[in-house]
Parts: structure tokens; C-alpha cells; sequence
């Protein structure tokens, strides 16, 4: 079997469960607090342990893939993710649970950097569009799967089920690994970088605590603040180590890479805007309008129907006439548009208005992650793609939970709950001051994107490249005939 399709499919299969593990795992949480007896507000760990531990083992993924071969290192992320699900579905008590969730952890931060180069590695540039859309099927369609999913399964099993349905996706994608996937370790991985190692877990473990728990307890609690602020300090001691070692286990020098640094600006923001937006307008669903969890995640479905339409318009049509400077920014626009409108959506607006709007930001979305990815790795050689990846990939994971935290705060700051002829009535203008922030965020990225230039990635646009050539090689041969 070709390296390509077997990548593909243990990739998006793996990847798809591990992003969806962020969201359907949120549906289940006020059962799970109830059958363990736990608070409303405590039972959020299991979430943040999940995520805490992704940000502290996705620096070491990059360097993990390179020494042992990306088979051997995906298939072994695969196997942790799976038996770490079935553990948290026969969990007894909340300190159960949150073990099993960091375990989890340790599987889903070696899962997609590891993949991601394993895929851009076996796609040429010429093709890393055609791979860009494959990565941004699972990207987009899990986290708006999960809540559809989990209240699925709450609703009708049980919470355990939101962990057990890892388990048949794990198992198949293990085995179907094992037999097709080839094993291709670099040659010179370099030493294993311990001590960007212990300050990139630990500076971006605390960041993400700090900014997970800051809408919960407040931001000006003493213990988010230390948090946070204890993290952003290790995270420039990071930076100032790994400037000085010769083989660093975090490749800051990558960021010297134009096109690779604002393609990574790019998906932090955007990230930012997504994530955050599929939190908030679940939140604006159910305690907004008082739809079900089922039913908010049935309208936010169309979100990813409309990725997954967009990600092929770009990959076949968009991106070989546009470039990526005019497809990120379009795109970007687009998804600024889309969200900014939802903040018209009032108490009695039908509900095929957002859901139309949510299709018009996955549609958007195609236009950004597809060009952006694909890109991004342009001018990086085959050596540097898995610290590249890793890079790439944490700062994606901080992006997604910088925007849950900052929409968030502006839905708590506005207050969602204000009080009309005595009685507590929802209050949508913190949910549409949120998707005005979120809008912003948009913004942001396609101001970023304007910095692309065309020319960098020329590799990744067969038809173009292919252009120039013809006109370089039409050039030379006048002025050979001149001389002549």
C-alpha cells in the first residue's frame, strides 16, 4: 500500500480521536460530577489534566519520531491514548479519572506532531496541499463532532462511553499501522534535549493551567496569576537555552523562517478564533437559548460540513489561482464576517440563522488552515519537519486554549445572566461581545497573513513553479540566441 494513503489514514484517524477527546469529554462533565460527588466548579480538572499534560509531552514528540522512526513512536502514542481511554471509562473515582486523563495526555502530545511529519515527509511540496486538506478534515470535524457524540452517549449509555468510543478507533488504527505503515528513523536525531525538555513541559504545563483555570476561579485569583506568571517566566528562560544549544529540543531558530513564522502566527490566531468560538456558541445554545447539549451540538455541526466543503474547494481549486498571501487572507475575512454576524442572533432569531452562519465560518476556515498548512513547511527540509512539526503543533494547542479562555472571561466579565422584572434572565450581549472578540481575532490573522510572501512557497503550487520554469528557461534561451 502506498505510504501516503496508509499515513493519511492512521494519521486522521488518530487525530480525529485525540481532538475530539477536548470536546465530547465537556458533555459528560456535570454527569461525571454527580456520580463522583464532586463540585460543578472542581470537576473541570478533568478537562484541564487532559490539556496540561498534551502541552508538557508535545515538546519531546518531535525528537521521540526522529530516534525511534515514526512508525514505532505513533503506533506507541496510538496504544497509550487507547488503554489511557478504556482506563478513564472503568474509573472508580475522581483521582482515577484524572490519572488516566494525564496518561491520555502522554499518548495525544506525541500523536500529531509525530504525524503531521510523518505526512508532509511522504507528500512532496508539490502535494502538501492535497495533505493540508487531509489534516484539516479531522481538525475541524472532531471538535464539532464531540458534543453531537457525547450527548449521544450520555444521554442514551453512559458518560463512560465518551472514553470508551477511543477504544475501536485506537485498536484499528494500531493495527492497520502495524501492518502498512514502513518505519523510516532519521539519520541523525542529535541528543535528546533534557533540559528544553523540563523547561518546555513545565513553562507551557503552567501557562495552560493558568489560562484554563483563569475564567473559573478569576483572573485576578492569586494562584491563576502565580500561574501564569511563573510559567511565562520559564517560558523565557526556554528561549534564552535553547538560543544556546546546538541541538535544542524546541528549534526556536525555525521561527528565523519567514514563511514558517507567520504561518505559525497564523494558526495560533485562527486556532484562537475556532476553538474558542465552538465553546462560546455552545454556551450560547444551552444557556442562551435553553437548547439540550445534543441539540447545541447539532447546530454547531454545521461548522464542520462546512470545513470539510471548503477544505477540498481550497485544496483543488482555491490555492493553485490565489497563493497563500490572498487565499489566508480571504479566508481570515471571511471568518471575521461569519462571526461578527452571529452577534445579531437574537432570543428569538430562528436557529437556521446561526447554523447557515456556522456553515459560511467552515467554509471560511478551508480557506485558511488548507493554505496555511500547506505553506508553512514549504521551505523546511525533511530534517527539520519534526522539530517543525512540534513547534508548529504546541503553539497551536496554547492557541486553542487562549481563545476558550479569553471568550470565555468576556462572557463572564459582561455577565451572561442579567435581571429583568425580578427574575434571572439570560443575557446574550456577553455571548455577542465574545463573537465580536472572536471576530477580532480573525482580523488579527489575516493582518498577519498579508506578510506572506507568494514566492516563498512556490514549491507547494505545481502549476505556477511550473510557469516560472518555463519563463526562466524562455529567457535563457533568447539570450542564448542573441549571443548566437
Amino acid at each position: 500500500m502506498s505510504q501516503k494513503v496508509a499515513v493519511s489514514v492512521v494519521f486522521v484517524a488518530a487525530m480525529f480521536m485525540s481532538i475530539m477527546d477536548t470536546t465530547i469529554v465537556n458533555v459528560a462533565l456535570p454527569t461525571i460530577g454527580r456520580d463522583f460527588h464532586v463540585a460543578a466548579t472542581s470537576v473541570s480538572i478533568v478537562s484541564i489534566a487532559f490539556l496540561v499534560s498534551l502541552a508538557v509531552f508535545i515538546p519531546g514528540s518531535g525528537w521521540l519520531g526522529d530516534r525511534f522512526g515514526g512508525k514505532r513512536v505513533l503506533l506507541t502514542a496510538i496504544v497509550i491514548f487507547t488503554g489511557a481511554s478504556a482506563l478513564c471509562g472503568i474509573a472508580q473515582n475522581m483521582g482515577e479519572l484524572v490519572a488516566s486523563r494525564i496518561l491520555q495526555g502522554v499518548g495525544g502530545g506525541m500523536l500529531t506532531p509525530v504525524g503531521m511529519a510523518m505526512l508532509y515527509r511522504v507528500f512532496p511540496p508539490a502535494e502538501r496541499v492535497r495533505a493540508s486538506s487531509i489534516l484539516t478534515t479531522p481538525t475541524a470535524l472532531a471538535p464539532a463532532a464531540g458534543p453531537v457524540l457525547g450527548g449521544l452517549l450520555v444521554s442514551d449509555l453512559s458518560w463512560r462511553w465518551v472514553f470508551y468510543v477511543n477504544v475501536p478507533i485506537g485498536i484499528a488504527a494500531a493495527v492497520f499501522g502495524a501492518v502498512f505503515l514502513d518505519s523510516v528513523p532519521q539519520k541523525n536525531p542529535g541528543r535528546f534535549d533534557l533540559g528544553g525538555f523540563v523547561l518546555a513541559g513545565s513553562g507551557l504545563g503552567l501557562l495552560m493551567y493558568g489560562v484554563s483555570e483563569g475564567p473559573t476561579l478569576s483572573w485576578h485569583s492569586s494562584a491563576v496569576l502565580a500561574t501564569i506568571a511563573l510559567g511565562a517566566v520559564v517560558l523565557a528562560l526556554l528561549v534564552r537555552y535553547e538560543l544556546r544549544v546546538d541541538q535544542p529540543l524546541i528549534d526556536l531558530r525555525l521561527l528565523r523562517n519567514a514563511l514558517f513564522r507567520i504561518g505559525t502566527s497564523v494558526i495560533l490566531l485562527t486556532t484562537a478564533s475556532l476553538l474558542g468560538v465552538l465553546y462560546v456558541v455552545t454556551l450560547f445554545y444551552q444557556d442562551g437559548r435553553g437548547l439540550s447539549a445534543l441539540g447545541a451540538g447539532l447546530s454547531t455541526f454545521p461548522e464542520a460540513i462546512g470545513v470539510m466543503v471548503g477544505a477540498q474547494l481550497a485544496a483543488r481549486f482555491v490555492y493553485p489561482r490565489l497563493g497563500p498571501r490572498r487565499h489566508v487572507f480571504i479566508g481570515n475575512i471571511g471568518i471575521a464576517l461569519f462571526i461578527a454576524l452571529l452577534a445579531l442572533v437574537g432570543p428569538d432569531t430562528s436557529l437556521w440563522w446561526p447554523r447557515v452562519l456556522l456553515f459560511g465560518m467552515g467554509l471560511s476556515l478551508g480557506q485558511v488552515f488548507v493554505p496555511t498548512q500547506a505553506a508553512s513547511f514549504a521551505t523546511i527540509s525533511s530534517e527539520a519537519t519534526g522539530r517543525a512539526s512540534t513547534l508548529f503543533n504546541a503553539v497551536r494547542q496554547l492557541g486553542g486554549a487562549l481563545g476558550v479562555a479569553a471568550f470565555t472571561t468576556v462572557v463572564v466579565g459582561v455577565g451572561a445572566v442579567h435581571v429583568v422584572g425580578g427574575h434571572a434572565t439570560p443575557d446574550l450581549t456577553a455571548y455577542h461581545a465574545a463573537f465580536l472578540a472572536a471576530a477580532a481575532f480573525a482580523v488579527l490573522s489575516a493582518a498577519a497573513a498579508l506578510w506572506i510572501r507568494d514566492s516563498d512557497a512556490i514549491s507547494t503550487m505545481p502549476g505556477r513553479a511550473k510557469a516560472v520554469e518555463e519563463s526562466a528557461a524562455t529567457r535563457s534561451s533568447g539570450v542564448l540566441t542573441l549571443d548566437t
